[in-house]
């Protein structure tokens, strides 16, 4: 079965839980999951129960499906993702992606969390990516191309909608939250990067880095859905402090974080997301 396929069985099997059909997808980072609580009517579809949906096994990733309401807009909430680096291929990393684009998602919010590099960030700030550097040194679009999915060769230029991005500066500010603005590192991982890494990524132009989000960028607008950025800084990367990287202090601090992040994501989705 190709990748169509598949997608209209899962759409099927969703469209049985649930009748609406969303307009804005969100991706939830690690520790994030807490934003589905926000949701009016919402329906909870565990990605086990989904057929050929991948599935992660990462801490503080959920792993599920959640489809309500925010006001009037019907929102489609991805809470967790599986990584490239647990053994998931690319293109499958960029399943949901597509599947929600099937649901009838324009816009996507993908969120993440990331190591600073840039010295001005300090743990729990948000930055909305302008831009990335793919380093996995992979691509999901890589085979055969199904034109029913989008075009052999799509355009990168704006891979992070300026509008979109724009929008979310105006409801950060109106609400007094810090927000920066940067360019993305998405790296393979598990393995946190050395100070050496870092130096380099710093000399490449990245303000922050991490390990997703950039194959579901991809994905997205191969499939011509526009795409809003944002990182939650949870940690300074390798070199820039003593203490030791671990996945449960960035979880912590994502947690810690979780309501303001909330807070803008929901006020950014109620005011700005065109009704359809």
């Amino acid at each position: 079965m190709d990748t169509f396929a598949q997608i209209a069985e899962t759409s099927h099997c969703i469209r049985r839980s649930s009748n609406l059909k969303p307009s804005v997808g969100v991706i939830l980072g690690s520790g994030l999951s807490q934003f589905t609580d926000v949701l009016a009517n919402a329906v909870h579809l565990p990605y086990q129960t989904l057929p050929h949906f991948p599935v992660g096994h990462v801490a503080g990733h959920k792993g599920e499906l959640v489809v309500g309401n925010l006001g009037k807009i019907n929102v489609a909430v991805l809470s967790g993702r599986a990584h490239f680096y647990e053994g998931v291929e690319p293109e499958c990393v960029g399943y949901g992606v597509r599947l929600l684009k099937a649901l009838g998602v324009s816009n996507l919010i993908v969120t993440n969390a990331a190591g600073g590099i840039n010295t001005a960030y300090e743990p729990g700030d948000l930055m909305v990516i302008s831009d990335h550097i793919n380093l996995t040194g992979h691509s999901p679009l890589r085979g055969q191309n199904d034109e029913r999915l989008g075009p052999r060769f799509p355009d990168l230029s704006q891979a992070y909608d300026r509008e979109l991005r724009l929008q979310l500066v105006a409801t950060a500010k109106k609400q007094n939250v810090k927000l920066w603005e940067g360019i993305y590192a998405g790296v393979m991982g598990p393995a946190y990067e050395t100070p050496a890494e870092i130096r380099m990524l710093r000399t490449l132009g990245a303000d922050a880095v991490g390990m997703s989000t950039v194959f579901e960028v991809i994905v997205a607008r191969h499939s011509g859905v526009k795409v809003l950025g944002l990182s939650l800084i949870t940690n300074p990367a390798a070199g820039h402090s003593d203490k030791p990287l671990s996945h449960h202090d960035v979880r912590l601090i994502a947690e810690k974080a979780s309501l303001k992040f909330c807070e803008l994501l929901k006020n950014y989705i109620e005011n700005n997301m065109a009704i359809p």
